[in-house]
């Protein structure tokens, strides 16, 4: 008999229904009422409604679309839905905010990442999470699964293994490859850096930064920036500034090293936010209010943990010209949703072999671009509900894929 999920209120407190037993969540939490039975189901695009439907649909007719493609491998693009799908795999070690709670508790989230990718990008994707961790038997499993897709969006899987499994798959597969947790940050946070910059008067290229966390996201971050010409860029992680005279750091970090941090700082998150311009949070924690008082007059702050930011933007305001979040309740949302539905609908218009980061770099200047002459301090990045934020990024970045030589059409 399968388990119920019961009311975790105490038994004193949880009603019961007919037959004596607690009550189900879903009576009284309209999220498990949403989740009952999924949130994603699979839908015909053709009809099947006599035997001619069948015998096209399926046997008889099938057979001559499987020959034409074993003859001719690339016609899958145009008589499956290869070229329309993504798959979206996690292994549920960094799922959101709850960390490693493995893959069956992984899955409300990634099919709320294909009904986002269907959404707001005309995307199809497929949630798929894996019973495994080791890097070898990841990388294995998704290189046997992508005849099926034309693209991987690798999501919630922890630092530092994401790196190498981002890296080995686009090695070996000749789709689109995307770390949500990495780039989509990234792309969305650049988005808002340059309209902040714009707006106060500023190029990217005049703003010191300083990133909290060196995982995923903060890595990808400052890769980002520094392609986009920041002026300059400092990591911190527990331990304080990232920098080469460190004997602690890993292999990822070394080289996170290696290209940031020209101004050769050491120290503390705090020692390196006094007199910086930009502050990215991508770690969680507090940051003191007086470290963000020691920033340059008219300082960005964009304090991105979930659901505490690391500066809350009641004490950023005191200080920051232009404040943002990972909240959906406060002004300035850095999300996710911005990027990676647009992003990979640019790819797979155009059967991309990979995304690069100028298809990532032209992205975030499209996203940038929506918000035009309506530029003000609440509003340096737009709404995901904005419905010219996704075709100017698919447009975006197919335009760049074609110019940088890695378009299959």
């Amino acid at each position: 008999m399968a388990a119920e999920i019961v009311n975790p209120r105490s038994d004193s407190d949880a009603s019961t229904d007919q037959d004596g037993g607690a009550e189900p969540l879903d009576s009284f939490d309209p999220a498990f009422a949403l989740h009952r039975g999924g949130k994603m189901a699979v839908q015909a695009t053709v009809p099947v409604r006599d035997k001619d439907d069948l015998s096209l649909a399926y046997t008889p007719g099938v057979a001559k679309v499987c020959t034409a493609i074993a003859e001719q491998p690339e016609l899958v693009h145009d008589y499956t839905w290869k070229s329309s799908v993504v798959a979206v795999v996690t292994d549920g070690t960094a799922v959101l905010g709850l960390g490693d709670i493995g893959p069956e508790a992984s899955l409300p989230v990634m099919e709320g990442k294909a009904i986002l990718f269907k959404q707001f990008g005309g995307v199809d994707a497929v949630p798929i999470a894996l019973n495994c961790t080791d890097v070898d038997e990841i990388v294995e499993t998704v290189v046997r699964l992508a005849p099926s897709f034309g693209g991987v969006n690798l999501e919630d899987i922890s630092a530092p293994r994401c790196f190498e499994v981002e890296r080995r798959l686009q090695e070996e597969l000749d789709i689109p490859v995307f770390h949500d947790d990495q780039h989509g940050t990234a792309v969305v946070t650049l988005a808002a850096l340059r309209n902040a910059a714009r707006l106060s008067g500023r190029a990217v290229g005049d703003l010191r930064a300083v990133i909290s966390g060196a995982g995923a996201a903060g890595v990808a971050i400052a890769r980002m920036l520094v392609e986009a010409g920041i002026g300059d860029v400092a990591v911190t992680d527990r331990k304080g500034v990232v920098s080469a005279d460190r004997d602690d750091l890993t292999p990822v970090k070394r080289e996170l090293a290696g290209f940031t941090n020209k101004a050769g700082l050491s120290g503390s998150l705090e020692d390196a936010l006094a007199g910086a311009d930009v502050f990215i949070g991508v770690s969680g924690g507090t940051v003191p209010e007086a470290a963000v008082a020691s920033m340059a007059e008219g300082a960005f702050v964009f304090a991105m943990a979930n659901p505490n930011p690391e500066v809350h933007p009641d004490v950023a305001h005191k200080y920051a010209a232009v404040v943002a979040t990972g909240r959906s309740d406060f002004p300035n949302q850095i999300n996710n949703v911005l990027a990676f539905p647009g992003i990979f609908a640019g790819a797979l218009q155009v059967r991309a072999s990979r995304i690069t980061e100028g298809m990532k770099i032209a992205a975030a200047e499209a996203l940038a671009g929506v918000v035009g002459d309506d530029l003000a301090a609440d509003y340096v990045i737009p709404s995901p509900f904005d419905e010219r934020v996704a075709p100017a990024v698919t447009a975006a970045v197919a335009a760049a894929a074609r110019a940088e030589g890695v378009a299959r059409r």
